[in-house]
């Protein structure tokens, strides 16, 4: 199907296992890198979807050196917002319930920046989901967190896990955004690259 990127060697720059999980599902041929110790800092201006955004660029512009002429790479970084927020990976499992308590009983939105480049173009885009949580007890965010260790995750969750089956309510736009990588969208766009 994605005949156009035979010419490229893709490189997948992420730890995260659900992102190559993802990937592999739209059947290409990829590789995995991952840099150290990339500043995922942002300006404390940007709010929303131009958070992701700017980290996904960032981290392009971090693995150019060590690309090739044929070397296509994808980058992304996942946020969770609400209410004028952003809640990234938690630090501990006292962030961790903290971020889990203030997400309980309300609806957040989920926002994956994407970056696909080659030495000669590039290309950034965002998705956004929306994510509804009933109510919480405390009891089920301890064993979650104790249980599943959700520190590599936006928002101290992840969706495919214990606490999605149990505490998700609903859910507008993409599923797999919220797991990290909007498949259905990147498809599109490496269609056409």
């Amino acid at each position: 199907m994605l005949e156009n990127l035979k010419k490229y060697d893709i490189l997948l720059a992420s730890n995260s296992p659900r992102r190559r999980e993802l990937l592999s599902g739209l059947d290409i041929s990829y590789k995995v890198t991952a840099l150290p110790d990339i500043d995922e800092s942002y300006p404390s201006s940007l709010t929303g979807a131009d958070i992701p955004l700017y980290i996904s660029k960032i981290k392009s512009k971090a693995y150019r050196p060590m690309m090739n002429d044929d070397t296509l790479l994808i980058t992304a970084d996942t946020i969770v917002w609400l209410e004028g927020k952003v809640y990234g990976k938690p630090h501990s499992a006292k962030d961790a319930r903290l971020m889990l308590k203030t997400l309980s009983g309300k609806t957040h939105e989920v926002i994956t920046g994407v970056t696909i480049c080659t030495k000669n173009k590039e290309l950034s885009f965002t998705v956004t989901s929306q994510v509804s949580f009933g109510t919480l007890e405390d009891e089920e965010i301890n064993y979650y967190i104790d249980r599943y260790k959700p520190f590599d995750k936006a928002g101290a969750y992840g969706i495919q896990e214990w606490i999605g089956y149990i505490g998700v309510t609903g859910i507008s736009g993409s599923y797999y955004n919220v797991m990290g990588l909007p498949v259905q969208r990147l498809y599109r766009e490496l269609k056409t690259f």
